[in-house]
């Protein structure tokens, strides 16, 4: 992992030690992944409606979206859900299956969030550059899904 990655993720726990409240939580994370990484340009996480199998809106940092419930399956978001594995998508007018949230976007990967193998929530990066996520995005969001596991 990267160096700066490696210092996101120890922001990360220390923000976990200092906020106790969930959405206060993943907020503050959202905010310090949309500062710190040139090309994470909306960053947000939906959370499982266990009940409906909706994703609903959670915290975010972007402009906003009118996407704030979307039914498991649906878009990149709906599949990881669904399939509960990360997705990259390095160009998203190449995908029949994309809910588009921003015509600036071209680019977004999801990692889900997943507690004791089942999906509660997931991290949703968007990206306005072509082809900008790596595993190594992959990875560090991998674990930063980790860290956030004990807020669910």
């Amino acid at each position: 992992m990267s160096e700066i990655f490696a210092n996101l993720l120890e922001k990360i726990i220390e923000l976990k030690k200092e906020k106790n409240d969930k959405d206060l939580l993943l907020q503050a994370v959202a905010e310090l992944l949309r500062s710190e990484v040139d090309h994470y340009d909306w960053v947000g996480f939906y959370l499982l409606n266990e009940e409906t199998q909706v994703l609903e809106l959670g915290p975010y940092v972007g402009k906003p979206t009118e996407h704030t419930h979307i039914p498991v399956g649906k878009g990149i978001c709906g599949q990881v859900a669904a399939s509960k594995k990360s997705m990259i998508v390095q160009d998203v007018s190449q995908q029949t299956n994309y809910i588009a949230c921003s015509m600036d976007v071209q680019s977004e990967i999801v990692v889900p969030i997943l507690k004791k193998d089942r999906f509660v929530a997931e991290i949703d990066i968007d990206s306005h550059a072509y082809a900008p996520f790596t595993d190594e995005d992959e990875q560090f969001l991998s674990a930063v899904a980790a860290e956030l596991i004990s807020c669910f």
